[in-house]
Parts: C-alpha cells; sequence; structure tokens
C-alpha cells in the first residue's frame, strides 16, 4: 500500500503538470495506450491472459467502473486545485470504506468508529468549506472520487481468488483508456503532444502500472485495518511534490482537515485491530475471504 501511494502521487504530479498543455482524456489515452502494452505483456509472460468474459463477474464490473468514475472525477480536481489540497481529500477514503463495510458487508462497527467517521467527514468539510470565499467546485470532484474508488476497493474484495491479479489490472487498464478516448472530444479534442509530455506520460504509465498491482495484491492479501492506514503516506508525498514541482504551500485549513481526517482514521482502525484481537479464533474476518 505504501508502495501504491508513493507511485500514485508521483503519477498525479506528473498528470498535473501535463494537464497544462493537454486535456484529461487525451493524458488518460496516451498514458493509458503505453500501459496497456505494458501491462499486456505481464499478462502474456505470466500465462494471465483470460477471455473478457470476466467482466460479466458482478465485482470485476463494479471495480472497473469505480475506477473509471474515480480517474476521471480525481484528474479533472487536481487539474484545478493543489495537489496536496486534493489529496487531503482524498484521504477520507478508508473512513468511507469502513463506513462500506458496515452498511454493506454488515461488518460491526462501534459507536468509537461510527464517531470517528463523523470525524472525519468535519475534516472533509473543513477542507472542502463549502458557502466560503475559497470554496471550489473541483473540491467536490475530488470528494466524488472518494466515493467511486470506495466502491472499487469494496468490490476488490469480492473478486474471485481464481482472477491472476495482473489481469485485473489489464482489464482496469484497458477500460479506463477507453473511458479517457470517449471523453476525448468532449474536453476538446485531440492535440500532438509534445516529447516531453509524451516522455512524462509514459513515465506515468509505468507508475500506474506499479501501483495498481501493488494495490490490488494489499487489498486481496492483508487485513484491510492494517493496510488502509498506509493510505496517509500519499498524503505527505503530495504535499511534498506539490510543493517541489508547483510550489504549493497548504494553508491552515487544509492542514487542520488533513489531521483530523488522518486521526479520525488512524483511530478507526486502532478501533478495528483491538476488535480483531479480542474476536474468538473461530469467528474469523470482519469481511468473508473469498474476494481476497
Amino acid at each position: 500500500m505504501a508502495a501504491a501511494m508513493a507511485s500514485f502521487t508521483v503519477n498525479d504530479t506528473i498528470t498535473k503538470a501535463v494537464s497544462a498543455e493537454l486535456n484529461i482524456g487525451e493524458i488518460l489515452l496516451v498514458r493509458g495506450l503505453v500501459a496497456m502494452v505494458l501491462v499486456a505483456a505481464l499478462a502474456w509472460y505470466r500465462d494471465a491472459l483470460r477471455s473478457f468474459g470476466a467482466l460479466l463477474i458482478w465485482p470485476v464490473g463494479l471495480r472497473v467502473i469505480g475506477e473509471i468514475g474515480g480517474t476521471l472525477t480525481y484528474l479533472s480536481a487536481i487539474a484545478q486545485i493543489p495537489l496536496a489540497n486534493a489529496s487531503a481529500i482524498f484521504q477520507a477514503l478508508p473512513l468511507v470504506i469502513t463506513l462500506g463495510a458496515a452498511l454493506v458487508f454488515g461488518e460491526p462497527v462501534g459507536w468509537r468508529r461510527w464517531l470517528a467517521i463523523a470525524a472525519g467527514f468535519i475534516g472533509v468539510l473543513v477542507i472542502v468549506r463549502p458557502g466560503a470565499e475559497g470554496f471550489s467546485q473541483a473540491a467536490l470532484l475530488a470528494l466524488a472520487s472518494v466515493g467511486f474508488c470506495a466502491v472499487r476497493d469494496l468490490a476488490t474484495r469480492r473478486i474471485p481468488k481464481n482472477l491472476p491479479t495482473v489481469f485485473i489490472t489489464l482489464l482496469t487498464t484497458v477500460t479506463v483508456t477507453t473511458a479517457g478516448a470517449a471523453v476525448l472530444v468532449p474536453l476538446g479534442g485531440w492535440k500532438p503532444p509534445s516529447g516531453q509530455a509524451l516522455g512524462l506520460l509514459t513515465f506515468a504509465a509505468v507508475l500506474i502500472l506499479i501501483g495498481y498491482q501493488c494495490i490490488i495484491v494489499s487489498l486481496r492479501t492483508g487485513d484491510i485495518s492494517a493496510v488502509a492506514p498506509f493510505r496517509y503516506t500519499a498524503l505527505l508525498w503530495a504535499m511534498l511534490t506539490g510543493y517541489l514541482a508547483f510550489g504549493h504551500k497548504p494553508d491552515g485549513a487544509m492542514l487542520a482537515g488533513a489531521t483530523i481526517i488522518v486521526a479520525s482514521g488512524l483511530y478507526a482502525f486502532y478501533r478495528e485491530r483491538k476488535r480483531d484481537k479480542l474476536r474468538p479464533a473461530a469467528t474469523g474476518p470482519g469481511l468473508p475471504p473469498d474476494g481476497l
């Protein structure tokens, strides 16, 4: 998870830089085409190529929908607001996943974790500042990406074990690239990328491949309460790369909101770990293991 966050954050930095030249659709298309070649070669090497009928398996299809929605909304957000602000809002994802695990999968959540979830959403409001002078509609795009990615991650846990991780990565890459092509014309059409932009997007494609692989493996094999807190490393990377690449300095509201979100998230997962230790061994994990 930590490696995935580092890969995704550097990719986000590249995407934000290139978005000054190319629209989001073209970025997704160019980056995706490179990534498709790389991941298809990897899938072939590992003998993991399967029928694309796997899209008919509902968790796979739902994961793809979540990935497309999350990618489009998040990239649109970081093109308009500082990287650290978008990343700080995105840190609410583990709390939303906990909420989803309780509502969808029936995982028991005590009152302390419900309070932590509520505190996390207060932190989001501090950053978004609805109705305030500094409010940006792009912040709502970052918030929408949280919802889409929560659907993606919860669906990932329901994907059958016999589907190789690299094949899921290939499906994701193909469909996100297709989505980029679909929105290319509405977002401004095709513009020949410069050599620098093409080189950066090629590097971003490699990072996306690494990130996809790492995050899927972590969610399918790790205890979510142990793995998910490592998402918060993305905020530190975003503040660092945002400052080095664009000179963005986090304001007080962003830092305050991010602190609330991270603290509430870490407390929620601390309570989850404590609850797991108290649970009898025969009870098993909070979520059924068939999707891991």
